[in-house]
């Protein structure tokens, strides 16, 4: 029985969520299959796996042939890696202590990846918080002059008007008091 691993869909529409499952190649995607050995996730930033790594990697030695995105997958856990460093193991080019140490050493070096990863994701997010308030700081500013403008304006208006107006008040007063006298 040709066996082969690939992802089963769920989720609602348009937010996929996948099992990784091993089936028959005869089975239809979200059809019967024999094991599930994980869980894919899309929808996150980096995407979220789940897998049992030990059923992953014993499937994967027993010939089990995976879809592409499930070998992408499978290679960013380590599974092809550890297949590699296995065959090595078997073939006498090391030992098993130092297949464990190669891939523990590739697995700190991908979490620090991850970390720095994270890290510029934040500090690209807090710089675009800072650029955008800065924008708003400058747009209000520019509020500002208009709304001081404005308000210079009507003082100036306002202050036309009286002048006007005490200029036209002092001229009736002297027309009235040479008709007194």
């Amino acid at each position: 029985m040709a066996t082969k691993i690939r992802l089963q869909r769920n989720g609602r529409k348009s937010y996929a969520f996948y099992s990784i499952v091993i089936a028959d190649v005869r089975a239809p995607r979200d059809g019967k299959f024999t094991e599930k050995i994980g869980t894919y996730n899309p929808n996150t930033n980096p995407a979220t796996v789940d897998l049992k790594f030990d059923r992953a990697l014993y499937w994967v030695e027993n010939g089990a042939q995976p879809t592409d995105t499930v070998r992408n997958i499978l290679s960013n856990e380590g599974v092809y890696l550890m297949k590699h460093l296995r065959g090595g193991v078997k073939k006498g080019a090391f030992d098993e202590a130092t297949a464990q140490a190669k891939f523990e050493a590739w697995k700190n070096d991908k979490q620090k990846g991850l970390e720095a990863f994270e890290a510029k994701k934040a500090a690209d997010k807090k710089a675009a918080a800072a650029a955008r308030l800065e924008a708003e700081k400058k747009i209000n500013e520019e509020i500002a002059k208009k709304v001081a403008e404005k308000k210079a304006a009507a003082a100036a208006a306002k202050a036309e008007a009286e002048a006007a107006a005490n200029a036209e008040a002092p001229a009736e007063e002297t027309t009235e008091v040479p008709a007194e006298a």
